[in-house]
């Protein structure tokens, strides 16, 4: 056994709705007598994918003693209630030491001197550029760097009295006009709840609402269930944080289309 992050289930609060099971890629979860249950430990990764489906808030993430996380256990549970298995984010191998964006890189011109240009701290909004509807022409509306949740600290200047856009890795890819319908006029943050540590975004995106002067929040998500932890992580710091601070959700299909 080890201690490790786990799903937890307050049965006072769960109505036994179901929204969470399908949520679950690992099939860990289960409506037992009316109320979602934890089937087996060793089949919960603890990344909390569930945790957005839940409408009665019923679902969070406790750090105890478990079984070690199982992937043969996963296969053959999926394969009892007849569901494909899935990749997990645990066969990914970690990144080596150094910071990761300087081991591969090629650029036209060379990088900045001095330290991993990924986490130097840059603010290059200019005059808006002219808008082309020509392939290839489109200008990148991307107004800052770093952008990668974990190496923006919550005191970034290019977050004070900014709209911000919170999106999950996938999206930019699955969705062609990204640039000019959502991120335009906005600070970005980018994050995958299923690959990296979720209690890690909550403390920061939470520290980052309360310390900045964030106007507005929009989170872009794709419609899987695991990019369900985004929202729920979103949702989660506007209310730690003691703000009103508008909150929009776009989900975007595995297709490119706004859902």
């Amino acid at each position: 056994m080890a201690i490790r992050e786990m799903v937890k289930i307050d049965e006072e609060k769960c109505d036994g709705c179901g929204l969470c099971v399908p949520s679950c890629a690992e099939g860990a979860i289960q409506i037992i007598d009316g109320k979602a249950r934890l089937v087996a430990d060793n089949l919960c990764d603890g990344l909390g994918a569930c945790l957005g489906d839940c409408p009665q808030g019923a679902i969070t993430i406790e750090k105890r003693e478990a079984d070690e996380f199982d992937e043969e256990a996963v296969s053959e549970r999926l394969q009892e209630i007849g569901r494909e298995p899935q990749h997990h984010a645990h066969a990914v191998p970690a990144h080596g030491g150094g910071c990761p964006s300087a081991q591969v890189q090629s650029f036209a011109a060379p990088s900045p001197a001095g330290g991993c240009p990924s986490a130097r701290l840059m603010d290059f909004a200019t005059e808006p550029a002219a808008e082309t509807s020509e392939a290839g022409q489109r200008p990148s509306e991307l107004r800052q760097w770093p952008v990668q949740m974990h190496l923006v600290p919550p005191t970034a200047p290019f977050l004070q009295n900014a709209e911000v856009l919170l999106a999950a890795d996938c999206v930019p890819f699955a969705y062609a006009d990204f640039h000019k319908d959502m991120l335009k006029d906005k600070a970005l943050l980018i994050g995958c709840p299923k690959l990296d540590d979720g209690q890690a975004y909550l403390q920061k995106l939470t520290q980052m609402l309360q310390h900045g002067s964030i106007k507005k929040l929009s989170v872009a998500v794709m419609e899987v269930p695991c990019c369900s932890g985004l929202v729920a992580i979103s949702r989660q710091a506007v209310a730690a944080s003691g703000k009103d601070i508008p909150l929009e959700i776009i989900t975007v299909g595995i297709k490119g289309e706004i859902k």
